[in-house]
């Protein structure tokens, strides 16, 4: 059904992942507004008799997931998934993705390479023609801050991407934290020409534990708007 109203779309997109979802999986839980209305959603599946088991890609998602009475295991005891199904900041047409505005893109990326399959569920606004809008979240370890940063603005400069790098603060004004007890850097590039090759430097750059930029990981996305829910796949 079609909607305006953009958590209405959210929980379409959401409604239609739950539809991949088959008795015995092993899932990736991802994070983020549109994932809390499809673990909802998944939540009424496994009533109905669909027994699953989900790993969950933060401390957000795991708390969710146990008030739902959705079964939880871990990466070290369930180390191969059948499917994860997460959001996106950006999305673009091959499926690269900008993920880690919730600040979960470190688990999210593990889970993801885990998984046989990745599924992302968005409304129709976080597809976009090229990526960098949405700025980049980049998790990095506090020590040697000002060093890191540095390089990946030169990083971002080679690719032609250029753009302030700013460090990530929560509503109190405190540097933010992730799960693991990192650091986040958002880079504001605009426009990410070459997402590939802004990757492979951000890989390399010591300091850097992970970076929010999706590459290979997606087969699938769904996307509600206004018109209703499409399916991309690749």
């Amino acid at each position: 059904m079609a909607t305006t109203d953009p958590e209405a779309q959210k929980r379409e997109a959401a409604a239609r992942a739950v539809q991949f979802v088959q008795t015995g999986m092993r899932l990736g839980l991802g994070t983020g507004s549109t994932v809390k209305h499809f673990l909802d959603l998944l939540a009424v599946r496994m009533r109905e008799g669909c027994k699953v088991i989900g790993v969950p890609t933060s401390e957000a998602t795991r708390a969710q997931a146990e008030s739902l009475g959705i079964p939880l295991t871990t990466l070290d005891e369930t180390p191969e998934l059948d499917l994860t199904v997460d959001g996106a900041d950006e999305i673009g047409p091959d499926l690269t993705l900008i993920k880690g505005g919730g600040g979960a893109l470190l688990r999210e990326k593990i889970v993801a390479a885990a998984s046989a399959r990745m599924i992302v569920i968005a409304d129709e606004s976080k597809w976009v023609t090229t990526l960098g809008r949405f700025p980049l979240p980049i998790e990095v370890v506090p020590f040697g801050l000002a060093a890191t940063r540095k390089k990946i603005e030169a990083a971002a400069i080679a690719v032609g991407s250029p753009g302030p790098v700013l460090l990530r603060r929560d509503k109190a004004g405190n540097t933010y934290r992730t799960d693991s007890g990192n650091w986040i850097l958002d880079a504001s590039l605009e426009r990410i020409a070459n997402p590939q090759a802004l990757a492979a430097r951000l890989s390399v750059i010591p300091g850097i534990v992970e970076h929010g930029l999706f590459l290979g990981l997606a087969q699938t996305a769904i996307l509600a708007g206004p018109g209703g829910t499409r399916v991309v796949e690749l």
